[in-house]
């Protein structure tokens, strides 16, 4: 089970940090990933990071501005997010997958476990 918190509002600029805790599993055997759905469109990935570390993936749109981490010893993965723009407002999802699936961490369908999602809320 994964359970997403720490959405909000926020103004243009500003700054919020995401975390999905994992209950239920073995969180160290896990790819994690984050990935976002706004009104009318598709979800759409976020970030993500192997099960060793070794991989780390972020969305052009992400990049310089978001950092997803994870601390196995807490079983519980975040995305900060920095210099908020109102085009990230969307539903934020945090994902799970088995170790060992060689398919692009970005791809959702590969994701196996989703949590219920957090609103973030980005206002200009």
């Amino acid at each position: 089970q994964l359970q997403a918190s720490g959405g909000g509002l926020v103004q243009a600029g500003g700054s919020l940090r995401l975390s999905c805790a994992a209950s239920g599993r073995t969180f160290s055997n896990y790819d994690m990933g984050w990935f976002r759905q706004a009104p009318g469109r598709e979800r759409e990935f976020v970030a993500a990071n192997s099960y060793r570390l070794s991989s780390i993936y972020y969305a052009d749109s992400a990049k310089g501005r978001f950092t997803i981490s994870r601390d196995n010893t807490k079983n519980t993965v975040y995305l900060q997010m920095n210099s908020l723009k109102p085009e990230d407002t969307a539903v934020y999802y945090c994902a799970a997958r088995g170790r060992g699936d060689s398919r692009s961490l970005q791809t959702r369908i590969t994701y196996n476990y989703w949590g219920q999602g957090t609103q973030v809320t980005v206002s200009s």
